[in-house]
């Protein structure tokens, strides 16, 4: 686990949600009181980027005052609509996830990415290559072979960036989900290397959509909100359903002041990511 660095952001901020008073309720019966997260661990609570290393870590805010997302509405997912077959799914995801490793003269970062195209294009955090610039930069793929990357661009805003295969073929693409047709509650994977252990698949549900995440600075967008366990180094690797379609980007996620993760994570929306990449590419 050598050289992995610290896996969290170096800036840790408490949420908005975390300062919002709350709501007036009946104290909960006597067998019951005790068991509520004390007051300390709700202010340490933040969301941080997952890049592992020096130099690829980033901090980010999450907050309800745009509204609690789709949780509260979603409509439910008709029986039988969503394959149950996740072994299948992580079989067909895998040869298309790659880890992401970025070195410079002072350090390096690492992180996951997936093939975006036929043209060796490579999806992945903004966060994950951002100390890329005059370094290099490598993938490893499923099958162990390293090829050489160049940044073709990258959007912080987003948090996304693109990467192109300088040498070797790369894996076939992964397939896409269509826009608008995930839902809360759907079975999930996050694919990717969480602290450099490539080929990591870990398993949950679609928690929420249209979540509220500041990311870097200001910037407030929605995310895909997931109970999957992602953790430093699954940054920029695919959240797929089951089906094997790439459904977000795997960016952050909420950790109590001391700890990993603690099933809240947050994903880049396809839609967004996907039209990141193409203009990201275009202007190549």
């Amino acid at each position: 686990m050598s050289g992995l660095g610290t896996p969290r952001g170096p800036e840790f901020h408490s949420p908005d949600w975390a300062a919002a008073p709350a709501p007036a309720h009946t104290p909960p019966p006597a067998a019951t009181r005790g068991k509520r997260l004390p007051a300390a661990a709700l202010a340490a609570l933040a969301v941080v980027g997952l890049s592992a290393g020096a130099g690829g870590t980033a901090g980010y805010l999450a907050g309800r005052e745009d509204g609690p997302g789709e949780a509260a509405t979603a409509a439910p997912l008709p029986q039988g609509n969503v394959p149950a077959d996740l072994v299948g799914a992580a079989a067909r995801v895998l040869p298309g996830v790659v880890s992401v490793q970025v070195r410079t003269g002072q350090g390096g970062a690492s992180g996951s990415g997936f093939v975006f195209d036929n043209r060796g294009h490579i999806v992945t955090n903004n966060h994950v290559v951002a100390a890329g610039r005059g370094g290099s930069v490598s993938i490893v793929g499923s099958d162990g072979q390293r090829r050489n990357a160049e940044i073709v661009g990258t959007d912080p805003g987003s948090d996304i960036a693109v990467l192109r295969v300088t040498d070797g073929s790369p894996p076939a693409p992964l397939a896409l989900a269509d826009p608008g047709a995930t839902r809360v509650g759907e079975a999930v994977l996050a694919v990717g290397s969480p602290l450099g252990l490539s080929g990591t698949v870990t398993a949950g549900i679609v928690s929420a959509l249209d979540r509220p995440v500041r990311l870097g600075g200001q910037t407030r967008q929605t995310a895909v909100q997931t109970d999957a366990s992602i953790n430093p180094g699954n940054s920029g690797g695919p959240l797929v359903n089951a089906r094997g379609e790439v459904i977000g980007v795997n960016t952050a996620i909420a950790t109590l002041e001391g700890g990993g993760s603690i099933g809240i994570g947050f994903a880049v929306p396809i839609e967004r990511a996907r039209q990141v990449a193409d203009s990201l590419i275009a202007r190549g």
